[in-house]
C-alpha cells in the first residue's frame, strides 16, 4: 500500500476517507499512541509518580489495553459492525484474543477504582494485545463495504484513539510529567472582528463520520456580533488578578463563587500557575512538570468555566455562543480568527440537537454525553494536544463548568 503525506492523514475529511487511506490513518494513530506510551512510561519513571485513582485520571496500561479492547469489541468481535449506527450496543460478541479483555477493559465491567486493583497487563505486555488487534482491524477493513455504515466503526475506533492519546497527554500535565510538548507559537495579536447577522444551521447530517453531539439539526437567526480574534491571552487576565478578580464577588456566577470559595480560599490564578506577577506581568505555569514564563500573547490556559465568565463580566463583555463561536470559525478565518491552541468554553449548557440519538459505543461510558444534558457546558475549538484531524468548526466538546484539568481557555464577545 502507498504511503500518504502525514497532512492526508492529519486533515478533517479523514471522516471521510474510504478503506486504503482509513487503512493508513489507523497504523498512523497506532504508531503515535505507542510512541507516546512509551515516553510516557519514561517519564513517569523519572518523575516517580503515580497515577492516583481519582475521578479525572486513568491508568496508562488501562488506557492503552481499553485502546485496543474498544477496537476488538466493535469491529473483530462484532458479526454487527455492517449496521453502523444502528447495531445494538450488547449485541452478542465473538470471543476475544485476550480472554481477560472484559474483565480488564470493558467500561461497564470493570468499574472506574476497580482497576487500580486489577492485575491489569504492563505496558510492554499490552503491546502484542494492541498489535494484534489492530491487524486484525486492518484485515477486515480490506473487505469491509465501503459506505458509512460498513466503516462506521472503523472510522469510529480511529478516532477514539486520538481522543484517548490527548487524554495521556492531559493527565501528563496534571501528574507534572516531563514530556517534551511543544507550545504554539506566539503570533501577533489582532483586533476584535464584526460579522453580519445571518441565520445558521448548526449540527452535521452530511455523509461521513460524527460524534453523536455533533448530529441532529438546529437552525437559529443570529444576530449581527462581535468576537475577539483570539483567544484571551496572559496579558489580559494577569489585569483582571491584577484588580481583585479573585477577591470581587461581584463578579462571579454564585455557583463560581461557591466554586471558588470551595478551594479554601488559595485560588488567585488559573491551575498550574505557579507564579503571576502583577507589576510585571509576567505568568510562571507548570507545563508538563517544567515551570515556564508564558508569553503575555499566549492564550490563558486551564481555566475553569467559572474563571472564564468572571473574566468576562469583570471585562464588561461575554462568553460567545456555540453559534457566534462556529460562524466566526468558518466565516472569518481569512479575517484573522484564530483557533486551535486551546480548547474554548462557551456560553452554551450541553443540549443535543434535535434528531439526537447516541452513538451505541458512548452507551458503554466512552465520552457519553447524554448523562451531562443541563449540567455541562459546551467547549468549542481544539488544544495545541488534538490530532489535526479531530479539528472541525463543528465539532464539540463538553465538561462540568469546574473541570480545569483540560487545556481549556476562551475568548469573550462585545455584550
Amino acid at each position: 500500500m502507498a504511503s500518504l503525506p502525514a497532512r492526508h492523514l492529519d486533515a478533517d475529511d479523514i471522516r471521510r476517507a474510504g478503506p486504503a487511506r482509513l487503512s493508513l490513518a489507523l497504523m498512523d494513530s497506532r504508531n503515535q499512541t505507542l510512541a507516546l506510551l512509551a515516553r510516557w512510561r519514561q517519564a513517569q519513571d523519572a518523575a516517580q509518580v503515580q497515577v492516583p485513582c481519582e475521578p479525572g485520571y486513568e491508568l496508562p496500561q488501562w488506557i492503552a489495553g481499553h485502546i485496543a479492547w474498544f477496537a476488538e469489541w466493535w469491529i473483530a468481535r462484532n458479526p454487527r459492525r455492517g449496521l453502523g449506527r444502528a447495531c445494538e450496543p450488547d449485541a452478542p460478541r465473538l470471543p476475544s484474543v485476550q480472554p481477560m479483555a472484559d474483565r480488564w477493559y470493558h467500561p461497564l465491567l470493570a468499574p472506574h477504582a476497580s482497576r487500580w486493583d486489577m492485575p491489569l497487563p504492563t505496558l510492554d505486555e499490552v503491546r502484542a494485545y494492541m498489535l494484534e488487534t489492530l491487524e486484525c482491524t486492518l484485515e477486515l477493513l480490506e473487505h469491509a463495504a465501503e459506505d458509512d455504515d460498513g466503516l462506521y466503526f472503523f472510522r469510529a475506533a480511529l478516532f477514539h484513539e486520538d481522543l484517548r492519546a490527548e487524554q495521556l497527554l492531559r493527565q501528563a500535565q496534571s501528574l507534572g510529567l516531563p514530556l517534551a510538548v511543544a507550545l504554539p507559537p506566539v503570533v501577533a495579536a489582532r483586533e476584535p472582528l464584526q460579522l453580519p447577522a445571518c441565520r445558521w444551521v448548526l449540527g452535521a447530517d452530511e455523509a461521513g463520520f460524527d460524534f453523536d453531539i455533533d448530529r441532529g439539526r438546529l437552525e437559529e437567526a443570529v444576530p449581527e456580533f462581535e468576537i475577539d480574534a483570539q483567544p484571551v491571552s496572559w496579558g489580559q487576565f494577569v489585569e483582571f488578578v491584577d484588580e481583585g478578580g479573585y477577591d470581587s464577588q461581584a463578579v462571579w456566577h454564585p455557583q463560581g463563587w461557591d466554586w471558588l470559595t470551595a478551594q479554601g480560599g488559595s485560588r488567585r490564578a488559573p491551575r498550574h500557575v505557579e507564579q503571576i506577577g502583577v507589576a510585571s506581568g509576567a505568568v510562571l505555569q507548570s507545563v508538563f512538570g517544567r515551570p515556564t514564563r508564558m508569553a503575555a500573547q499566549q492564550p490563558a490556559m486551564h481555566l475553569s468555566w467559572w474563571e472564564a465568565d468572571a473574566w468576562c463580566r469583570w471585562a464588561g463583555r461575554r462568553l460567545p455562543t456555540e453559534v457566534e463561536w462556529e460562524i466566526a470559525a468558518t466565516r472569518a478565518a481569512s479575517r484573522g480568527f484564530r483557533w486551535g491552541e486551546v480548547h474554548e468554553w462557551t456560553a452554551g449548557t450541553l443540549r443535543p440537537w434535535p434528531g439526537f440519538t447516541p452513538d451505541p459505543w458512548t452507551r458503554h461510558g466512552d465520552f457519553e454525553a447524554a448523562p451531562l444534558f443541563g449540567q455541562a457546558r459546551v467547549l468549542r475549538g481544539a488544544s495545541f494536544a488534538t490530532r489535526a484531524r479531530l479539528r472541525w468548526p463543528g465539532r464539540r466538546d463538553f465538561a462540568l463548568p469546574g473541570r480545569d484539568d483540560c487545556f481549556t481557555g476562551f475568548r469573550s464577545c462585545a455584550v
